[in-house]
């Protein structure tokens, strides 16, 4: 992570004057951070990182996308004791928040088959780098990480300017390595959006059947195999086979990052 993020989260976590770590002589200390639960671990070069920029010497016990289980030593750290202490919390967050979602991804993944899993940007103002990361740690794939990464045409800009005027002014101005994506809700605007030259169709908010109904007209009309298909919208970890069976090649869902829990992970200082 860049310098002037890492500072900020120390800043954030710290404040002003750190009354609680101050107490604690200056000795060195060993520790070890332990996986509450079993989990896929993540978020482990973020903690190198926070580590180092306390001063501590931290070591990898097990590789990051692992599987483990609840009790599972995961990190040791050496150096000073108060440095241990102001650096635990954050590293303790970073690793709760990414494993979460690299759990929770690696489950939608094996659940998806061979049907590609990515997120969205439903994340959290400015820790989406991180939980893309911890999409891709699990398996799946991050999707679009800005609006500068691929042109995706919604129902938005479709009621302002139509999908023909649509697909015109994007091949227009995004430059030829950027795929046009167009979200529709019908099948018959599938078959228009694949005649007209987009690279990507989302299924945007239909049930499987009516995605496995527009993918047969996309079939007999031979449009298939010009475009990616992509389920969206209502999809949940639990839904996610019924959609990932529909015929498309990619499934994305926002629960990946908006609902993913914290994993328990505990630092234990070893005098």
């Amino acid at each position: 992570m860049l310098l002037s993020q890492l500072e900020l989260f120390v800043k954030e976590d710290l404040g002003e004057m750190d009354a609680s770590s101050s107490i604690v002589p200056e000795i060195n200390a060993k520790a070890s951070i332990l996986a509450g639960e079993e989990c896929i671990v993540s978020g482990l070069d973020e903690a190198d990182e926070i580590l180092k920029y306390f001063g501590l010497e931290g070591g990898r016990l097990v590789p990051e996308g692992s599987r483990v289980v609840a009790g599972s030593k995961v990190f040791s750290i050496r150096g000073r004791a108060r440095s241990i202490l102001q650096a635990e919390r954050l590293v303790l967050n970073f690793m709760g928040r990414m494993s979460g979602i690299s759990t929770l991804t690696s489950s939608c993944v094996e659940r998806a088959g061979k049907v590609r899993v990515a997120s969205t940007r439903k994340t959290t103002p400015g820790f989406r780098f991180f939980e893309k990361r911890a999409v891709m740690v699990g398996g799946g794939d991050p999707h679009r990480f800005d609006l500068s990464s691929s042109v995706m045409i919604k129902d938005n800009h479709l009621k302002i300017m139509g999908l023909e005027e649509a697909l015109r002014a994007a091949r227009a101005s995004a430059s030829f390595t950027k795929k046009i994506e167009v979200e529709v809700e019908r099948a018959e605007d599938a078959l228009k959006a694949a005649s007209l030259g987009a690279d990507i169709i989302m299924f945007d908010n239909m049930s499987p059947g009516d995605i496995r109904e527009a993918v047969e007209l996309l079939i007999r009309e031979g449009m298939r195999g010009r475009v990616l298909l992509e389920a969206s919208g209502g999809i949940t970890p639990e839904n996610l086979s019924e959609y990932a069976a529909a015929g498309v090649d990619v499934v994305s869902l926002g629960a990946l990052t908006r609902s993913a829990r914290w994993i328990d992970f505990s630092l234990e200082v070893e005098i």
